[in-house]
Formats: C-alpha cells, structure tokens, sequence
C-alpha cells in the first residue's frame, strides 16, 4: 500500500481537508500531516515504485533513489518547520496553498518522467502564488502576477521541450538529458527560470518580498530547491552551468548591499547561494553534486531561519526596513539570538551548516582546475558574509537604537526558529549525519586546518572591511529606495517602447466595440418598433384584412408557380 502511494500526495489531499479542522485539533493535524509523510520516506524501498500507462504512455510517477530522497527528507523538515512557524496564522488558505504547494514540490522529486514532473511543475507554480496574493495588498497582488507569468513560462518550455525530447528519443523518462537537442535546451531553459538563473531571476526579488510573513517562509524553501533538484538530475556535468553559476554567485552581492527592504536582501543572498549549487551541479562530479545537494539541504534551513527572524520582525514591528529598524535585540532578544545563527550558518563559519557543504564545491572546483571561478566563489563567499552575515543582524537589531519597542516573537515562531537553527548548528558539528543521506559516497572531510584557517581569514578580513567602510561613511547607507537590475527591462523599457502602440491598440479596440454597440442598439430598436408591445407586427388585425392577406400571399404564391 505505502509503495503505490507517491510522496507528496499526503500533503496535497490532507491539506485541503485543513479547513474541517479547528483549534488544537487544527494544529496538531497539520504537524502530523509532514511527519507521516516524512515516515512513508522512511519505508520506501529504493527503485521505480509505481508506474502506469496512458495512451499507450508509460509513465512512472514514483521512482526513490538516494538523489530524491535528500530533498524529499529536506522538504517535509521544511514543511514541518513552516507549520511549526504559522500555526497562529487564521487564514485557512494560507494553510491549503502551503500544503499543495510542499506535496507538489515533493512529488516533483520522486517523479521518474517528464509528465508526471510537469504535472507537479504546474502544481506548485499554481498553488505558490497564492501564499503571496494572500497579504491582500495591490503591490502583491502585481508582484504575485508578475511571478506567475514566469512560473507558467517555465511549465510551458518545460511542456514543449518535454513533447521535442520524446520527438527526439522516443522516451519520457526523466534522467540525463543534456543540451545536445532542441528538446534539452528548451528543458534545461525551464529549469533555469525556476532556479532564478541570470537575467531570469527578477521573479525572485520580485514577488518573495511580497509575500505573507509565513508565506515567504514556504517560498524559499521548495521552487529554487526543486530547480537545483532537476538539474542535478537531468544536466550533470554541463559545463555551461558552471559559468552561469559564477555569475548568480557573484552580481547579487552588489544588489544586497544597497536594497534597503531586507527580506529582498535575503532573495538576493538566495541567489548568491543558488549559484554555488549551479557550479556544483555544471562540475558533475561526485563530490561537486554532493556539494551541491548538500548545500541546498543546508541552505533551506538557515535560510528559513533568517526569513523567519525577518517575519517576527515584520509581525512586530510592521516593517523590515533597514533604514527603519535598530536595537531590536532588546525587544526581541531569542529573535536576534536565531538570526545570528542563520547569518552565521550561511556565512560558513566553523561549526555552522554552510562551513560542511559550501566547502565540498569549493574543493571540487579547485581539484577540476577551475581557478577563475574559484576565485569568483570566494569573492562570492566575503560577498555573502556582508549582506546576510552583517547586514541583516547589524541593521535590524544592533546599529542605531531606532526607538522601536515591540513584544518578542511569538512563542511558535521562536520554536520553529530554535529548531532550524539547532540543524544548523548540528550539521556544521556532525556533518557526517548529512553526509551519509548524499547521493555518492563521501569521502571528504571538511575540518582540516588549511580550510579552517582559510576561512577564518576570509571572515576576519571581510569583518575588518566591513566596518571600516562604515566608520568612513563609504558603506552604502539603507535609504527608502527601490533598486531595479534587469527587471528595468519590464518595468520600464518595455512599457517605454510598446507603450504607444499598446495605446493605440487599446484605442482601436475601444472605438471598434463603440462602433459595434451602437450598431447592435440600432438594431435591437428597429426590432423594438417592428415587434414591440406598439409595433406593426404585433397588433391585433380585424378578421376582413387577415382574410385579404392571405389572399394576396396566396396570389404571389401562384404567380411564382406559374412563372
């Protein structure tokens, strides 16, 4: 029973049944609902589980290997914490979406075709959307708009290179596709959109921060995740990824420092983070794609930590500014405490979670002699500790006292903080727990003294820049500003150059359904004065003149016969 039941659809059916539920029993159902499906994980055997046919397709819906399992573990843990982080949330469709979207994301992971894997792209793209229409502002409900468009972009590429592979090959099978073929690069194009790959990404800054406090929460844990998953599942070893991983790690960090919102600040250090697993996966080695699974697992928790310590802050203070906030670590001092912990974690120092797996790309790119790209991820790496590792804690809870006092976070928000941020810390000490879940065998140790030093120094001397360029006021101050990067493109030069033609468009049409009511109303008024309670045909005619036209109809009639 428990083989032909795919993961993920305990999530999605047991979610919308969250509204026959309340209170307690509300609560408690929704942290069961991860935790048996994180157990179903537990007794999956390996190997294709389920497969089916449709229209003489074979599709195989669940196929368990050690490559799915990782994110399948990472994405119910993600699940739970989020549950864990919104259970005072009252709005039950917050709750729905979240659920459909965790289950689609991870029946995406264990789907062994390319139809069932788009079914699930869909899902998520659908169901995601919702959790940032739900603040109910005019400003998510665009960015929510504008997000869909690239969601469903990518579902479409990913639908018609599906229909080219098969085309191609003759096979749905979802493994290694590469980009020799039309079909792999239309593919590899819709996973980039969904992994925020250059000049794709603006979705990301875009529509995160415009979410709900809890809904951001869930955001940032499965869409880019699932993108890294698919890549490193269909385009091992594609070189190409390699340079395009160096450049998401590396232009974000100019963006981070100078926005002032810091919950875009964290989107653009998702980014940074992103490209680090891109490289990863464009290596294709064992111990690159260990690295880069590796890193995703650990970027979703120190990444929720800090998207939750940004959410208390936004429930309590009802900004996340950084211009606007400072010295919140005495009104929200466990908050703080969490939040230090995550930058801490995502700036790999020793004992924290990124220090074991950033670590892992970084040393299969100096063995597979990538210098340049080296150095670009460790200009990367400073990068990240400046924004996330800094900034984030620095402007909104240290800095200047900015007067604020608020109550701390709620008690829920502070155990889902506590836990992640206890993984965090539990990885970086016992990284071999993670490693053994990895899809290879590993074989790396992470605390040798070279790397340690190594990155001491690089924290030290980021540290020291850090706070010199603030002490002479060469540190980009936070202003109440709005950064654009290449979504300039749409905001601005495409309304700038279609503008007048769409206007001119708008006009035509507008003056044609003008022209076309008018006519319909003329024409429904002659109707009216023929057929009407007063018109011609619709009195009531004396017997002596019916009788004469019926004669004469019956004149014409024969006339017409004869002739």
């Amino acid at each position: 029973m428990i083989d032909s039941f795919p993961p993920g659809w305990l999530l999605i059916f047991g979610g919308l049944l969250v509204p026959l539920f309340r209170g307690r029993l509300r609560s408690a159902y929704m942290l069961l609902l991860p935790a048996l499906g994180f157990l179903q994980l537990l007794l999956l055997p390996h190997g294709e589980l389920l497969q089916v046919s449709i229209f003489d397709y074979s599709l195989t819906p669940v196929r368990v290997d050690p490559l799915s399992l990782v994110f399948g573990y990472i994405f119910h843990i993600a699940a739970f914490l989020g549950m864990i982080f919104a259970l005072r949330v009252k709005d039950c469709g917050q709750h729905v979406a979240a659920f459909v979207y965790a289950g689609s994301a991870i029946g995406a992971v264990f789907a062994g075709d390319l139809i069932t894997l788009f079914v699930y792209w869909e899902i998520a793209a659908i169901s995601s959307v919702f959790l940032i229409w739900a603040r109910r502002s005019e400003r998510s409900y665009r960015a929510g708009m504008r997000y869909l468009i690239f969601q469903i972009a990518s579902g479409v590429l990913l639908l018609a290179g599906t229909l080219a592979h098969f085309y191609q090959t003759g096979s749905l099978a979802f493994d290694y596709l590469g980009i020799n073929s039309m079909g792999g690069t239309l593919i590899l194009i819709a996973f980039g959109i969904k992994c925020a790959f250059p000049l794709l990404h603006n979705w990301l800054e875009d529509a995160y921060p415009e979410a709900t406090v809890t809904g951001t929460v869930f955001l940032s844990s499965f869409t880019t995740k699932m993108a890294v998953y698919a890549l490193a599942r269909g385009f091992p070893g594609t070189e190409q990824l390699i340079w395009i991983g160096a450049m998401m790690a590396a232009f974000p960090i100019f963006y981070a420092v100078i926005v002032n919102d810091l919950r875009r600040v964290l989107t653009y250090s998702m980014n940074n983070q992103l490209g680090f697993m891109v490289v990863g996966v464009g290596i294709g080695t064992e111990l690159a794609l260990n690295g880069a699974v590796a890193h995703a697992f650990a970027d979703i928790l120190f990444k929720g930590v800090l998207f939750m310590s940004m959410g208390a802050v936004l429930l309590r203070t009802g900004t996340v500014k950084g211009s606007e906030l400072g010295g919140l670590y005495k009104s929200m001092p466990w908050t703080a405490t969490f939040c230090i912990v995550g930058a801490a974690s995502i700036s790999a120092f020793p004992l924290f979670s990124a220090f074991a797996t950033k670590s892992m790309i970084l040393s299969a790119t100096a063995e597979n002699h990538y210098a340049f790209v080296y150095f670009v991820l460790l200009f990367a790496s400073a990068g990240v500790f400046h924004h996330s590792g800094i900034k984030i804690p620095y402007f909104a809870f240290f800095g200047h006292d900015s007067g604020i006092r608020c109550k701390e976070a709620p008690r829920n928000m502070l155990i889902a903080m506590g836990l992640a941020a206890s993984l965090c810390i539990g990885i970086g000490v016992f990284p071999g727990v993670l490693y053994n879940i990895l899809p290879f065998p590993v074989d790396y140790e992470p605390y040798t003294v070279t790397h340690v030093i190594t990155q001491l120094q690089l924290l030290f001397w980021s540290a020291v820049a850090f706070a010199w360029l603030n002490w002479v006021g060469l540190y980009p101050p936070e202003l109440r500003s709005v950064n654009l990067d290449s979504d300039w493109i749409v905001r601005r030069l495409v309304p700038r150059m279609f503008g007048p033609v769409t206007r001119a468009f708008a006009r035509l049409w507008t003056g044609t359904l003008d022209q076309l009511g008018r006519r319909a109303t003329a024409t429904l008024q002659t109707v009216h004065r023929h057929h009407g309670p007063q018109g011609i045909l619709e009195r009531t005619w004396p017997t002596g003149s019916m009788a004469l036209w019926v004669a004469i109809l019956l004149a014409l009639i024969l006339l017409l016969y004869y002739l």
